[in-house]
């Protein structure tokens, strides 16, 4: 039987990643090899540069699904977060493994959480939603850009002239750094990306073998919420050009709750709301996710995105 070759990134972060899912294949399908196969995208060319806006998801993904395509990878792995919210033809999500926490987390040079901030202190996030929240909750804070891997990003903090910064407490769990946190931020409350702490394995439509290997790594609960969320993002314009986020979670009646957020880049102004439904299958789910982007455009969220200052604030970033 020939190997499953598995493309992904090369960063520490996706390769743990890779791991983790290569990991996870060899256990539940023990006659199966697995190869990771080291992928350099226009976005690693990049990923230091200003010019690079964390809404340029294509960039970390083109080159991955052209050897998929190509046949040269039979899967890929991805942060389900930076996968756009549609996929070049004859590719699929094929699984959605569990859910690492979807939380973001405030890492402090002394241990402070985000209110213990002293006023003008430097926050360093490369996130555009991340920047909005931290403004809206703290606005005497600096706002900082920051490029590069976490362990870089990490570094940099330290070698700064900044207080604090802000990652998702996924990367740093799966790199083994949850040590670095100071505070957690509750994800109900600072509202994470979409589909944040999940993974993606994206294949081709038609590769029967591997969609059936690849079968044993779904997470029915982590697909329907990321679905969701989703299609909250997709509902407010595809990529959605603005601060963004989404939170799909069970709740205690069994339903499951949303919370959705849409805030102009300083922070000023920020919309937030949450509904509710019962998910039996991804269609409910995406209704759910629509459902919610329309009930935030009723709220007023429409000014957010038809703002004709957003179109520079969005040119100044690349």
């Amino acid at each position: 039987m020939k190997p499953l070759v598995i493309a992904t990134r090369g960063s520490e972060l996706a390769i743990r990643q890779a791991e983790l899912v290569r990991d996870a294949i060899v256990s539940a399908r023990p006659g199966v090899e697995v190869r990771i196969k080291k992928v350099r995208t226009a976005g690693d060319a990049l990923v230091d540069s200003p010019r690079v806006s964390a809404l340029d998801k294509g960039l970390f993904t083109g080159a991955i699904e052209d050897e998929l395509l190509a046949g040269t990878a039979d899967a890929a792995v991805h942060s389900l977060k930076d996968l756009p919210t549609e996929l070049s033809d004859g590719l699929l999500i094929a699984a959605v493994p569990k859910r690492e926490d979807p939380a973001d987390a405030l890492l402090s040079n002394g241990g402070a959480c985000l209110n213990e901030l002293p006023s003008g202190t430097v926050v360093l996030t490369g996130s555009p939603r991340r920047t909005a929240q931290v403004l809206h909750l703290r606005g005497d804070l600096k706002v900082r850009g920051v490029r590069g891997n976490v362990p870089t990003r990490v570094r940099k903090l330290r070698d700064r002239d900044a207080g604090a910064m802000v990652l998702a407490v996924a990367g740093l769990a799966r790199l083994g750094m949850l040590g670095e946190i100071a505070e957690r931020l509750d994800p109900a409350e600072f509202i994470p990306a979409c589909g944040q702490g999940a993974l993606a394995i994206e294949a081709r439509a038609d590769d029967t073998r591997t969609l059936d290997i690849l079968a044993a790594m779904e997470h029915a609960a982590t697909r329907l919420a990321v679905t969701a969320e989703r299609a909250f993002l997709a509902g407010l314009g595809g990529g959605c050009l603005v601060p963004a986020g989404a939170y799909a979670r069970r709740g205690d009646d069994g339903r499951c709750a949303i919370t959705g957020m849409v805030a102009d880049a300083d922070g000023r102004r920020l919309l937030r709301c949450t509904i509710s439904g019962v998910l039996d299958g991804e269609e409910s789910a995406e209704a759910l996710g629509r459902s919610l982007a329309e009930e935030l455009r009723a709220r007023g969220c429409q000014a957010i995105l038809d703002d004709p200052r957003r179109k520079s604030r969005d040119e100044a970033d690349r």
